[in-house]
């Protein structure tokens, strides 16, 4: 198995795309979702600054996606990787890669408390302060 990167194609194909985030209980319990929901669920992707994603052929099994001003401050988006090829390093070498594209800016992330542990061993710190929300429309809400 040869895993390949790319940082260029920011339209990765939609269903695939679906088929990660679902895998990685991320995309809730709809296997096949409404035509509308896979419509525009890689739009986020096209509109960020960044995406790099990683690929065993033509398999979709890892993405992140960056919002960046290039210059100050970096936040990563949606870390996903194939439950299948976890712990392999895929995750790491996504963020290694974003880090690369923009060295000099500050890093966020937010995530959560059990997945902290991952970004703090790539080096990132607990930020200890506070973070307000206003939930989009999408966002499962308790």
């Amino acid at each position: 198995m040869i895993i390949t990167y790319n940082d260029t194609k920011k339209d990765l194909p939609v269903d695939q795309l679906y088929n990660l985030f679902f895998m990685a209980g991320w995309a809730g319990t709809e296997y096949n979702p409404a035509p509308v929901t896979l419509k525009y669920f890689n739009v986020p992707f096209i509109n960020s600054t960044l995406v790099i994603s990683s690929w065993d052929d033509e398999r979709l099994i890892g993405t992140v996606r960056v919002l960046s001003d290039k210059f100050i401050r970096s936040v990563i988006y949606d870390l996903v990787v194939d439950p299948e090829y976890r712990n392999m390093g895929i995750g790491k070498e996504l963020i290694r890669r974003c880090i690369e594209h923009f060295p000099n800016t500050e890093w966020l992330v937010q995530t959560e408390k059990h997945i902290s542990g991952f970004y703090e061993k790539i080096g990132f710190k607990i930020y200890n302060d506070v973070v307000l929300t206003i939930p989009s429309k999408y966002q499962n809400v308790e």
